[in-house]
C-alpha cells in the first residue's frame, strides 16, 4: 500500500479524498488541515479517517510516502518543500508556486532527494485533451498554425490573485502538452472591472518557438459560461468544448490551399470543406486518472507527465503574463526552463 495524506481539505480537497480513496493499492493515512470546522466535515462523511489539524504531525509520521496539497497558492512552497525535506514524495495543486524562483527551488528538491513531484494540472489527464494531444502528435491536423481558447464565467471572483493566476493556469498547461514546447513571449490586456487592483477578465497572447501562436480569453465576469478550444492546423481543425455533454472534441475536415502564381496578378485559394468527425473518448474521470497516474509514478520511479518542470514552466509564464497585464501589455519573454514534462 501507498499512504498518502490529504493536506488542505476547502474546495478541492474533497474531490482529492473521495479520488485518492478509490485508487487501487492506496490509503490515505491522513487529512490535514488547520481548521476544526474542515475536519469535522470529514469525520461526518469518513468517521473511520484520521485527521489532524497539524502538518508536523503528518510529516513525522514515518508511514506516510507521499503528500498531496490542495492549500491556498501563498503556502504551495513552503508545504512542498518541508514535506520532501521529510522525505515524502508531493503531489502539489496547481499553480505549483507563486514564483519562478519558488518552483525552481521544489524542482531542485525534488532532483537532489530523488523524490517524485508532480503538479495538479488536472486538464492534460481528461479524455479530450488527451485525445486531442494524440491527434496533434502523430501530425492528422498537420502543422499547427493557431490555437484560440475561451475560458470565461460569473465568478468565481479571487481575492488574493488576478484572473490570470487562476484561470490561464488551466491554458497553459494544456497548451504546452498539446506542442510540446512552451511560449516564448506573451502580452497581456485586461482590467480589474469589480475590484480595480485585481484583474478580473483578461486577452493573453502567446508566440512560441515554432511559430505557433495563441490566444486565450479568461474572465470572471461573463454572461455565460464557455470553455472553447479551436486548435487550426495546415490539414485538419479542432474544436474542444468542455462544456459539451457530448461529443467535447470535433475534428473538421476543413482548410485552405494555397496555389503558387504562375503570372503577375495571379492569386488563388482552395477551400475545403470535408467531414466533420467527433472521435470516441474515454470516460474516465480526469481526477482520478491524475491520481493514478501520481501514485503509479511514485511506487516505480517514473517520471510524471506534470512534474516540476512542466509546473515551473506554466509558474514562469504566469509570472511573465502578469507583469505584462501590470505593463499595460508590454511584451514579456518568458524565462526558459529544462522545458515541459511532456
Amino acid at each position: 500500500m501507498t499512504n498518502v495524506a490529504i493536506v488542505g481539505y476547502g474546495y478541492w480537497g474533497p474531490n482529492l479524498l473521495r479520488n485518492y480513496l478509490e485508487v487501487p493499492g492506496v490509503s490515505v493515512a491522513w487529512v490535514c488541515d488547520r481548521r476544526p470546522e474542515a475536519l469535522e466535515k470529514v469525520r461526518r462523511r469518513y468517521p473511520a479517517q484520521a485527521v489532524s489539524g497539524s502538518y508536523d504531525e503528518v510529516l513525522a509520521d514515518p508511514a506516510v510516502d507521499a503528500v498531496v496539497i490542495a492549500t491556498p497558492i501563498s503556502t504551495h512552497f513552503d508545504l512542498a518543500a518541508a514535506a520532501l525535506r521529510a522525505g515524502k514524495h508531493v503531489f502539489v495543486e496547481k499553480p505549483m508556486t507563486s514564483s519562478t524562483a519558488d518552483a525552481e527551488e521544489l524542482v531542485r528538491l525534488a532532483g537532489e532527494t530523488g523524490l517524485t513531484l508532480m503538479v495538479g494540472h488536472t486538464f492534460v489527464f481528461s479524455p479530450p485533451v488527451r485525445k486531442l494531444g494524440e491527434l496533434i502528435h502523430d501530425g492528422s491536423l498537420g502543422d499547427i498554425h493557431f490555437i484560440t481558447s475561451s475560458r470565461v464565467n460569473l465568478g468565481l471572483h479571487q481575492k488574493d490573485v488576478s484572473v490570470v493566476w487562476d484561470l490561464a493556469t488551466h491554458d497553459l498547461s494544456i497548451l504546452y502538452y498539446w506542442l510540446g514546447e512552451s511560449a516564448s513571449s506573451v502580452y497581456v490586456t485586461g482590467r480589474g472591472c469589480i475590484v480595480p487592483e485585481i484583474p478580473d477578465v483578461a486577452f493573453v497572447n502567446l508566440r512560441f518557438p515554432s511559430g505557433v501562436v495563441a490566444n486565450v480569453d479568461i474572465a470572471w465576469l461573463s454572461p455565460v459560461k464557455l470553455r472553447r478550444t479551436v486548435v487550426v492546423g495546415s490539414r485538419r481543425m479542432a474544436l474542444y468544448d468542455d462544456t459539451e455533454s457530448v461529443e467535447k472534441v470535433k475534428i473538421f475536415d476543413h482548410g485552405v490551399d494555397y496555389k503558387e502564381p504562375e503570372s503577375f496578378g495571379e492569386f488563388h485559394l482552395s477551400y475545403r470543406t470535408g467531414d466533420i468527425v467527433a472521435p470516441r473518448l474515454d470516460t474516465v474521470e480526469p481526477l482520478f486518472a491524475e491520481a493514478s497516474h501520481f501514485i503509479e509514478c511514485v511506487t516505480t520511479g517514473r517520471r510524471p507527465i506534470t512534474d516540476g518542470r512542466a509546473g515551473l514552466q506554466v509558474v514562469a509564464s504566469l509570472e511573465a503574463a502578469e507583469r505584462s497585464l501590470r505593463d499595460h501589455g508590454g511584451v514579456q519573454t518568458i524565462a526558459a526552463t529544462h522545458g515541459p514534462g511532456v
